[in-house]
């Protein structure tokens, strides 16, 4: 029993560089990169498009460096729907709903990141779209081909977030986002009508 325990706590000890396998190849190490991780998140926001309330579901995710910084991507789109108005519709009389989506390069800034409670901040830099759809499927027969005014923008979504450790891998973070778009042309869909506050509710999972 005493060699048993003896001989697990060498195996446990550390190993030195001397004693570490030798490979042909060394892992890249980037200048100034210390630490890396990695991590995803489900958040959903609440916000306002041309007066009407409407809910987001988004994606994020990427590399983090260093414990304070994430590289990755992020998207967004609407879950509820957005009646379009008749003045608008490129379907008289139809059932017509718009949708709204966005993506583009995420960057999120964590500040004292292995505290209980810390501060992020975050940024979204891509595009998003918006398009008329028919609400119910049985219309697409009814009316074939038409058109979805499809129209595309740029879009800038800054963030601030509280964020709280809930465990070693899951963090929640509530916090506020202001998106503003640049360039929509479509009907009943200015700059104006799309951009505003959102409040959000968000949960990241990975390796901090």
């Amino acid at each position: 029993m005493l060699l048993t325990v003896a001989a697990w706590n060498t195996y446990a000890q550390e190993e030195t560089p001397a004693e570490q396998p030798q490979t042909l190849f060394s892992p890249m190490k980037l200048p100034g990169v210390k630490s890396s991780g990695f991590y995803g998140a489900v958040t959903n926001s609440f916000s306002s498009m041309n007066g009407d309330f409407v809910n987001l579901s988004g994606l994020y995710g990427g590399w983090f460096i260093n414990r304070k910084l994430l590289l990755g991507l992020g998207g967004a789109t609407t879950n509820t729907t957005m009646r379009v108005p008749e003045a608008y519709k490129t379907i008289a009389g139809a059932d017509l709903r718009y949708q709204y989506a966005q993506f583009g390069l995420f960057t999120e800034y964590v500040v004292n990141s292995n505290k209980k409670v810390h501060f992020a901040f975050n940024m979204l830099s891509g595009a998003g779209f918006t398009a008329q759809y028919l609400r119910h499927d049985r219309d697409e027969h009814n009316y074939g081909h038409y058109s979805h005014d499809t129209n595309f923008f740029a879009v800038l979504e800054p963030g601030a977030q509280v964020e709280i450790n809930v465990l070693k891998w899951v963090r929640f973070s509530p916090g506020i986002s202001y998106r503003q778009t640049i360039g929509s042309d479509a009907k009943g869909f200015s700059d104006s009508d799309l951009s505003n506050v959102s409040a959000n509710l968000t949960l990241k999972f990975g390796l901090f």
